[in-house]
């Protein structure tokens, strides 16, 4: 029998591997409502630095196959004992000893910014959360160009953090030719003080310019400042004094797209608003 090949090198930093059930719900039920996943050919989904534990990815395939029942998953981890963890999981939930569906369509690997697949198969979205925090923002633009090296002409980058409970989530969505689209929070409403806690969960691209004079700062703090006029309207519900506070801001001349999902605590802008100066 011929030796193995040696394999390349798995690009990027072993990350902390903090993960937690329910933790990624926020992004995971953006991109299931993506056009990019609903329309590709091939709904090759790849979850990259999931963690310490595989549950990201089995909990991203559930989540995707209400809207494509033919959607596959990849958890790709550059820690080889993480690998060996997840697909130990993976056993368990194909002999129906978890929560999970038994035909989950999930695959773990070893990998990193890289983003090695099966036969060099191109995914529709590459998930990246949690993963670049560790990293200097100068390292930021190169990571993107190499993960959007390998995906679909269509496809998409979603790059974010959230909090160790997934309720402060923050994402930029990134195009294959590895230019910034937008920006998305996403917060739970309950119990909310203030928007911009935001501020201590965005993307690295992002985290070091909340300060006056930047897109982000301005954002959110006409944010806070729309939530805390407001007010009257949390006599509803904290959802309708989020409604409120974007359709407030929208008014003032923020382009907030996606309307319809301001009820989940969530808004999003163009990149443009919010880049770097």
């Amino acid at each position: 029998m011929a030796p193995d090949k040696p394999r390349a090198r798995a690009i990027g930093q072993i990350t902390r591997g903090t993960t937690g059930t329910n933790r990624l719900r926020r992004v995971d039920r953006w991109i299931a409502r993506h056009p990019v996943l609903r329309r590709a050919d091939d709904p090759f989904v790849v979850d990259l630095g999931y963690g310490a534990s595989g549950v990201t990815a089995l909990e991203l395939e559930a989540r995707l196959r209400p809207v494509r029942p033919d959607v596959d998953v990849l958890g790709l981890e550059i820690d080889p004992q993480r690998v060996t963890h997840a697909r130990a999981q993976l056993a368990q939930v194909h002999a129906g000893a978890t929560d999970f569906s038994p035909d989950a369509r999930v695959a773990f690997a070893r990998g990193g910014f890289e983003v090695p697949a099966p036969g060099g198969r191109r995914p529709a979205v590459v998930r990246a959360f949690n993963v670049l925090r560790q990293y200097d923002e100068g390292d930021v633009a190169g990571a993107w160009e190499l993960m959007c090296a390998r995906l679909q002409p269509d496809g998409i980058l979603v790059e974010g953090t959230c909090d160790e409970l997934g309720r402060v989530s923050t994402w930029i969505e990134v195009g294959a030719d590895a230019v910034p689209r937008t920006l998305s929070i996403s917060l739970r409403l309950t119990d909310l003080e203030t928007p911009s806690i935001a501020a201590e969960r965005l993307p690295k691209a992002l985290i070091h310019r909340n300060v006056p004079g930047e897109g982000v700062h301005a954002l959110l703090a006409a944010l806070d400042a729309e939530w805390t006029r407001a007010v009257a309207a949390s006599a509803f519900g904290p959802q309708q004094r989020w409604q409120a506070a974007l359709g407030a801001l929208s008014d003032a001349g923020w382009p907030i797209r996606s309307r319809g999902r301001w009820r989940l605590g969530e808004l999003t802008v163009p990149w443009e608003r919010v880049a770097p100066r």
